[in-house]
């Protein structure tokens, strides 16, 4: 007989419930990050793999972290009823499916609600739950593209570079929906009523730029990308090959930063052209460049870290966690042989616990359930078979 898997007692979200239903990107990033913070968050599996996304060793799936996992099959009349139950007994359930795809099932809100009028129901979707382009396939790239941010990332006369798919899935879309879903609990716990949350990754990167179209409206965003001040056009906001052929960033945007950055520069900065002026921004980019060419990056470090410069090595992933600010802050942890980022933010009263490693499915996600009250009966008739 296993050991009862204890539920998480620590963090601003413990004895929060929280269903998942298994999706790619924004969905677990989601489910990880209420669950880094205390949720209990259960995933719901494929009972095969879905062939969707970059296939991993289930332990290099970091997005699972602190989750447990039952392998349920939706379409099968038992675990449709599991998956039901759940919901009843959950505070939030999280899916990113097309539109329509878990109403087909009948696992959508009208019948999650029905059973549960409490529960949020997370939403998260590339185009959103209605529109012309709600059932049309596609990908962070996609989705920051049509809301003008990729146009304006990128250099001079180069085409957009797409950055990662940190902006649509994550920042756009998982975030938002975090955000979301914790606005509708308060909402559900103040009122009662629990309600959907419409999560489109192209609207929310939309949000993130509410900056930039204040900028464009003000005219100080206006030329073509890599023009600008934010965009690699200011040599002051760029970042610069070193001696060994590895980067530092400078950002001292304000005339009070660019007086620090040339003071530690000292004589090597004599005659750099006035920054504030555009045009000389050219002339004052090659003289950085060749500048900042003839150290290497450690010296660089050396001459201008923890200065008021905007200054900051570009650091390659696996070298971040050992930069002395990241080690003093703890910010990075070994988990099952794994380095990777503690959950943040920090709470003063209420800090998270470290999260477990991703697990399989098995009898410890069956005692989450049991222990949410979900009938033992149900539980072993609605499970596929499990590992």
């Amino acid at each position: 007989m296993s050991t009862p898997a204890a539920l998480p007692t620590a963090g601003p979200l413990a004895g929060v419930k929280v269903l998942e239903i298994a999706s790619i990107g924004p969905g677990p990033m989601c489910g990880m990050l209420l669950a880094d913070l205390g949720a209990q968050v259960l995933r719901l599996d494929r009972v095969e793999p879905s062939g969707l996304g970059i296939a991993r060793p289930p332990r290099f799936d970091l997005l699972q972290r602190g989750k447990r996992q039952l392998k349920v099959d939706l379409k099968a009349a038992d675990g449709l009823a599991l998956a039901l139950s759940l919901a009843e007994h959950a505070d939030v359930l999280i899916e990113g499916f097309r539109p329509g795809t878990l109403e087909r099932l009948g696992l959508g809100p009208e019948a999650c609600l029905a059973r549960n009028p409490r529960l949020v129901y997370g939403r998260v979707t590339g185009y959103g739950q209605s529109g012309p382009l709600a059932q049309t396939a596609g990908h962070d790239l996609n989705y920051i593209a049509l809301s003008g941010a990729l146009h304006a990332i990128g250099r001079a006369g180069a085409a957009p570079t797409p950055p990662l798919n940190l902006l649509g899935d994550y920042a756009g879309g998982a975030l938002m929906l975090a955000f979301g879903v914790v606005s509708a609990l308060l909402s559900a716990r103040q009122t009662g009523r629990g309600q959907v949350v419409d999560t489109a990754m192209a609207e929310g990167v939309a949000t993130l730029m509410t900056p930039l179209y204040g900028l464009l409206a003000a005219g100080l965003q206006n030329g073509p990308r890599g023009t600008n001040t934010l965009d690699s056009g200011a040599p002051f906001y760029d970042v610069y090959r070193c001696a060994d052929d590895t980067y530092v960033s400078v950002a001292p945007i304000e005339p009070k930063f660019r007086r620090v950055l040339l003071e530690h520069l000292g004589a090597e900065a004599q005659g750099l052209p006035e920054m504030d002026d555009p045009a000389s921004w050219p002339q004052a980019r090659q003289r950085l460049a060749a500048l900042f060419a003839t150290r290497t990056r450690a010296q660089w470090c050396e001459l201008l870290e923890g200065s008021d410069a905007c200054f900051a090595p570009v650091l390659a992933p696996l070298e971040a966690p050992q930069h002395a600010h990241h080690v003093a802050r703890g910010a990075f942890v070994e988990i099952d042989g794994i380095t990777q980022p503690l959950p943040a933010p920090r709470f003063s009263v209420t800090p998270p616990d470290v999260p477990l490693p991703p697990q399989p499915a098995g009898a410890a996600a069956q005692d989450w359930a049991r222990a949410w009250g979900v009938p033992a009966v149900l539980l072993h008739a609605g499970l596929a078979s499990q590992p």
